[in-house]
């Protein structure tokens, strides 16, 4: 429990009072889309749950669902963070506030847990700013910018703030921004989840510090055609989800992974890494069936349907 007098803003003014609350819910998200490594991200239909109450002191946290034991339970907590965070924007204060997480993200699969855990503080704390109607509350780009700043890349945090696909881009090493595509409406997208988790500090430390030049316009070419295929043709996913520029570098540590994408892709499934892995995305116009979702359990997954989601929201 803390022991700061109030929690938030240093020089607030405004201390929001007792008894506020709000539920917010955010969207997983998966990254990369194949080549738009660290610039394109899609918001999904599996969600977690955030509701903030504010006390009269201290910060307690409740978690259950997802990785309820294997996360710390006081101020540490990343979405208690993220929280705080938030009303240190607002330029407002509490005295104290409870946090009770329902977890339905998959930690670690790469999936957005830790970016949708960060989108969901920040939401919250912008709802009980919002609802106590004496500061405004925090826009979509002060929403992008503070959880990528967490994060340290706005792909998944922009696309569980803003929905639907993101296009993200960075100015310098601090300054994050993201724009929303309106998706063809033909375009359904599945996810293949395994039991085992992977860590995203170390499979990017498997990524060179420079590739050949023919690897780097290849994955121009195809992020680009990612957008028209999103956005407008969705008969090209199949070629605008190639990529050479880290899923060849990272199978290495995902060798399940990386023969459930081949294995979806010669049957002409638009199969990617999710993220950094080890979960799998595929982008199509039409369901999967019994027989992808065979294979997938041969190989330790879970086949997931799921709705391309909108982007992070009060529910009460």
């Amino acid at each position: 429990m803390t022991t700061h007098s109030t929690i938030g803003a240093a020089d607030a003014e405004l201390t929001l009072p007792e008894g506020l609350s709000v539920r917010v819910r955010v969207p997983a998200s998966s990254a990369n889309l194949g080549p738009g490594f660290d610039c394109l991200g899609l918001a999904l239909s599996i969600y977690d749950e955030v509701a903030v109450t504010v006390t009269d002191g201290g910060i307690t946290v409740a978690v259950s669902g997802e990785a309820a034991d294997q996360v710390p339970l006081d101020e540490r907590h990343l979405v208690a963070r993220a929280v705080v965070r938030g009303f240190e924007t607002a330029g407002v204060a509490v005295r104290g506030f409870h946090l009770e997480c329902r977890n339905a993200i998959p930690h670690s699969r790469g999936l957005g847990s830790s970016a949708a855990a960060v989108v969901g503080g920040l939401a919250a704390a912008s709802a009980l700013v919002a609802r106590d109607g004496r500061r405004p509350a925090l826009d979509d780009a002060q929403m992008v910018q503070l959880s990528s700043e967490f994060e340290g890349h706005p792909d998944n945090a922009a696309a569980s703030v803003l929905g639907s696909a993101v296009v993200t881009w960075t100015h310098g090493e601090r300054e994050f921004f993201a724009r929303r595509l309106d998706l063809h409406p033909a375009v359904v997208a599945t996810v293949f989840v395994p039991e085992v988790e992977s860590s995203t500090e170390a499979t990017r430390g498997l990524l060179p510090d420079a590739v050949p030049r023919t690897d780097a316009v290849f994955n121009v070419s195809r992020a680009a055609l990612g957008v028209v295929a999103l956005t407008a043709a969705p008969e090209c996913l199949i070629d605008a989800t190639q990529d050479r520029l880290h899923q060849e570098y990272r199978a290495q540590a995902l060798p399940e992974t990386t023969r459930l994408v081949g294995s979806l892709r010669e049957g002409g499934h638009a199969a990617t890494v999710s993220g950094a892995g080890p979960s799998v995305l595929v982008l199509g116009t039409n369901p999967l069936g019994a027989q992808e979702a065979e294979l997938a359990a041969d190989l330790g997954f879970t086949m997931i349907p799921v709705e391309v989601a909108e982007g992070v929201e009060v529910v009460s």
